[in-house]
């Protein structure tokens, strides 16, 4: 898939026209295709349409502040997991289609071993995507083990990717193809910039000041540091809707729903949402 560039906004239109047209590769080669909700299974209990709609009925014909406000009514509800547990969880929410035994890295978009998650280079470890330091919540549970935004990555692109924002531009990145970096950002491959958008939008209504955490919520900056806050959202908004919800994406957000924290990542289910509220 075509790297998709820094643009200025007159030129932002004719660049999601024509990224549009090119089909985005999958992390394990295979083409990503969105589907709909109900059309998720492979190892997940799946789920009708009409149960997402009554999942999401409290948020229905909202919009703006008050469809945030619903939906983190809706999403708050969850069991929660342990950062020992992340490992186990981690196995079956980032499990390669076209391998078993392996995990999908986000970044990388590499298929490797389940087997070798740990601390040592070349080994998988556990990847905030919203960066842990960005609000001071450390690996405590709840927003530190939320599986919906933890991911699987190779320990030195992880430690490559840091607490940065998320940005276009940089250095490519070893280990991780299509991915870039610099002094204050970093900008994933092109196949999850989607997936990492919805992470983040997930994560800044599902927190909120409750739960004895930090408030978090998006900006339109990068070197947020430790404040609570993650960046860029114009840039974000774009990336949700050129890297639309693939079914690996999908699956996952069903697996954690069915078999570990019992809530719902709503941008998955409905990216429309995102330009409701933003």
């Amino acid at each position: 898939m075509k790297r998709i560039p820094r643009l200025t906004p007159w030129a932002a239109g004719l660049a999601a026209v024509a990224l549009f047209a090119v089909p985005a590769a999958a992390a394990a080669g295979q083409q990503r295709t969105a589907v709909s909700p109900q059309a998720v299974s492979a190892g997940s209990a799946g789920t009708s349409a009409t149960s997402v709609d009554a999942y999401y009925a409290a948020a229905e014909g909202k919009t703006g502040a008050a469809l945030k406000t619903a939906l983190h009514e809706i999403i708050k509800t969850q069991s929660k997991v342990t950062y020992d547990g992340v490992w186990n969880a981690l196995k079956v929410t980032d499990q390669d289609p076209a391998n078993p035994n392996n995990v999908i890295l986000v970044y990388s978009g590499r298929s490797q071993s389940k087997s070798t998650n740990g601390g040592d280079p070349n080994d998988w470890n556990r990847e905030h995507v919203w960066a842990k330091s960005h609000g001071d919540f450390g690996t405590a549970t709840g927003p530190g083990t939320d599986l919906h935004h933890l991911r699987p990555e190779d320990v030195t692109v992880n430690s490559t990717r840091g607490n940065k924002d998320f940005d276009m531009g940089g250095s490519p990145v070893s280990e991780a193809p299509g991915s870039y970096t610099d002094a204050d950002s970093f900008e994933p491959r092109d196949a999850v910039k989607g997936d990492v958008a919805r992470m983040l939008l997930y994560m800044a209504v599902r927190y909120d000041g409750g739960d004895g955490f930090a408030d978090l919520e998006m900006n339109d900056k990068v070197n947020n540091g430790t404040a609570p806050l993650f960046g860029r959202i114009s840039l974000l908004k774009q990336w949700n809707e050129l890297d639309p919800p693939d079914a690996f994406e999908q699956r996952r957000n069903q697996v954690i729903f069915d078999s570990f924290q019992h809530n719902r990542n709503p941008f998955i289910d409905h990216p429309e949402w995102v330009n409701s509220i933003w």
